[in-house]
C-alpha cells in the first residue's frame, strides 16, 4: 500500500538552528496519527510541511504522490482538509457560506443536500446554516470548522489543536464526534495536541516530538506500557 504522506528525511531549520530535525514517517491511507508534545516542539511544523505551508529544508515531503517541491500547491491544499483552534470561521459569512467557501473558490456551489449531510455528519442542526458564528457556541463554531474541512470530500484532514480553546466537556463531545467521523468515512487524519490522554484515546499511532526530535512512534498501548525515555513518561502521567 502506498503511504498517503511520507516524509523522507525530511527537516526544517531556521538561521541554521533545526526546528524540526529530518524525520522518516510514513501515514498509510485511512490512519489516524496524533503529534504529541510541548509547545514549540515541531508539531504544527511538522504539519505545515504536510500541507505545503512550508517547504522541507532537507528531504522530502510527498503527499498523495506528490512532492510538495514540485507541485501545484494552492490546488494540493484544495484536496486537503485544515482545522484549527478557534474554528477561524469568517464572521462576516453565515454558516453554509463558511462551509462551502473553499469549493467556491474551484467554482464550486455545495448544493442544499450537500449542506445538510455535512451538517448531520457533524451533529448540527440545519437551521443553523442560515446563522452568524457569532451567534454559536465555541462547540458548534468547531463542528461547523470541522464540516467546512470536509466540504471538499478530502483523503486527508490536518487538525492543528482543534479542540483546543473548548472547554472540558465539549471537547470530550468533539472527541467522540471526530471518532466516528474517521469510522464513517475512512479519512486519513493528522492529529496536533499537547493532550496525551486525548491522543492515546483517538489515534491509531501517536508520535511524541521534543524541540524538534521525535522521541517515539508507536501504538498507544506500547506507548503506554514501554514509553521510550523520561519526557514520553511525564507526558503519561
Amino acid at each position: 500500500m502506498i503511504p498517503m504522506i511520507q516524509l523522507q528525511q525530511a527537516g526544517k531549520h531556521y538561521h541554521g538552528k533545526y526546528v524540526l530535525q529530518p524525520l522518516t514517517l510514513d501515514i498509510m491511507p485511512g490512519e489516524f496519527i496524533s503529534l504529541v508534545g510541548s509547545s514549540g516542539g515541531g508539531k504544527t511544523t511538522m504539519l505545515k510541511l504536510m500541507n505545503g505551508l512550508l517547504l522541507p529544508d532537507t528531504g522530502s515531503v510527498t503527499v498523495m504522490g506528490q512532492d510538495t517541491r514540485h507541485v501545484d500547491l494552492i490546488a494540493l491544499r484544495r484536496q486537503i482538509g485544515y482545522v484549527i483552534q478557534g474554528a477561524a470561521l469568517f464572521p462576516h459569512l453565515t454558516v453554509a457560506d463558511n462551509i462551502g467557501y473553499v469549493p467556491g473558490l474551484s467554482k464550486q456551489k455545495l448544493s442544499s443536500e450537500r449542506l445538510h449531510e455535512l451538517m448531520q455528519l457533524v451533529d448540527l442542526p440545519v437551521a443553523l446554516l442560515q446563522r452568524f458564528p457569532s451567534s454559536l457556541s465555541g462547540g458548534q463554531q468547531q463542528r461547523v470548522g470541522i464540516a467546512r474541512a470536509l466540504a471538499s470530500s478530502p483523503s486527508i484532514m490536518l487538525m492543528d489543536e482543534p479542540f483546543g480553546a473548548v472547554d472540558e466537556i465539549t471537547r470530550t463531545v468533539l472527541q467522540d464526534s471526530i471518532q466516528e467521523l474517521h469510522k464513517q468515512l475512512g479519512t486519513t487524519i493528522v492529529f496536533v495536541t499537547h493532550n496525551m490522554r486525548e491522543a492515546l484515546r483517538l489515534s491509531d499511532r501517536v508520535l511524541v516530538i521534543n524541540q524538534g526530535v521525535v522521541q517515539q512512534i508507536d501504538t498507544p498501548d506500547e506507548i503506554q506500557r514501554h514509553p521510550a525515555n523520561d519526557y514520553v513518561a511525564r507526558l503519561l502521567r
